[in-house]
């Protein structure tokens, strides 16, 4: 049988927040519209050319020297980070549920003064936590690299064609001493999402059928295909297109409650029970909840709440797609919803 285990995507499941659109748009002249456009060219890049040895969510490498351009220090990334953490409602509780119940793990994109400072809110213990290791400081940027790079921030909010950020990102950057930072910073998305969840499983002798995933974004597209291929669970929670065609179960919600529920049901019984409650809770929530074990505190505290829960097939998942990516603009704002 073995033992179960728990592993999340950090922004969208667990946090309302996208912590490096945030930092964008408070250090960066225009950072929001400048971190939009790279990370739509990062999905181009991950999704639709499929660049050899370029894995989805590299936007967090690409927007490091202009971060220190206009200002960014390990120091500061922290201080916005620790003070601007949005947990999507529920979800202390459900990490709190989780770890009490099953080996849990988080595994984020997100830069590591950003996952520490939802660890210290939360509780949920850091050294269960894969992300993006960064130091800025080290980095050494002179005047002349400070300007060139603020001139490239103005050029891509202005000409956000492909073949001008093709130029800056990998002809004008690589040349510079930052350059290296790209090269350099791993970020954990994609494929190395993946590859985290193989880490945990080589190093605590895991079985790929006991995982249960819960993604929302084209970086969690991997590990939730792997979930569901290997008979895991594989929930998109509020995801976009990307999470959706990769995951068994759509959970469209305003708490996070049924994360709970689900990672309950899947640690005491399996796989089926957890599909058969699913299934059930499509036709009738009431009745799913009343014929199926579910605790009684976690189904009383789902009553409280706006959720709605599908098994993904073909025939509904354009209809996911569209109440999903809508619905999560609704809780994580437009600009946030919006992205890849």
């Amino acid at each position: 049988m073995g033992k179960k285990f728990f592993v999340s995507d950090c922004e969208g499941p667990i946090s309302v927040n996208d912590n490096a659109f945030e930092l964008a748009g408070h250090f960066i002249e225009n950072g929001e519209k400048f971190f939009q456009l790279v990370s739509h060219y990062d999905d181009v890049l991950a999704d639709e050319i499929k660049r050899p040895g370029y894995t989805a969510g590299s936007t967090l490498k690409l927007i490091l020297p202009f971060l220190k351009a206009f200002g960014a220090t390990n120091q500061n990334m922290k201080e916005f980070s620790r003070e601007n953490v949005l947990l999507i409602p529920g979800a202390r509780a459900t990490l709190r549920l989780v770890k009490q119940i099953m080996p849990a793990y988080i595994v984020s994109t997100s830069y590591e003064p950003y996952i520490q400072a939802l660890c210290d809110l939360t509780g949920f213990p850091f050294d269960q936590c894969y992300c993006t290791r960064l130091d800025l400081d080290r980095y050494v940027m002179d005047d002349e690299d400070i300007k060139k790079l603020k001139k490239f921030t103005s050029s891509i909010v202005s000409e956000p064609e492909f073949d001008n950020l093709e130029n800056i990102f990998w002809e004008e950057i690589p040349q510079m001493n930052i350059g290296s930072i790209i090269d350099e910073v791993k970020t954990v998305g994609g494929e190395a999402k993946k590859e985290a969840v193989l880490d945990i499983m080589a190093k605590n002798s895991f079985q790929a059928h006991n995982l249960m995933y819960v993604g929302d974004s084209i970086t969690d597209v991997e590990p939730l295909n792997f979930a569901r291929e290997e008979g895991g669970v594989s929930v998109s929670f509020n995801g976009n297109d990307f999470a959706l065609e990769n995951a068994s179960i759509a959970v469209i919600a305003n708490n996070t409650i049924i994360t709970s529920i689900i990672a309950d049901l899947f640690n005491r019984y399996n796989r089926k029970v957890v599909l058969e409650f699913v299934a059930s809770f499509e036709k009738d929530p009431e009745k799913a909840v009343e014929n199926h074990p579910v605790d009684p505190q976690l189904a009383l505290k789902l009553g409280e709440t706006n959720t709605r829960m599908e098994l993904v097939m073909e025939d509904n998942l354009e209809d996911l797609k569209e109440d999903s990516c809508k619905f999560r603009k609704e809780v994580r704002g437009e600009s946030i919803g919006g992205l890849g």
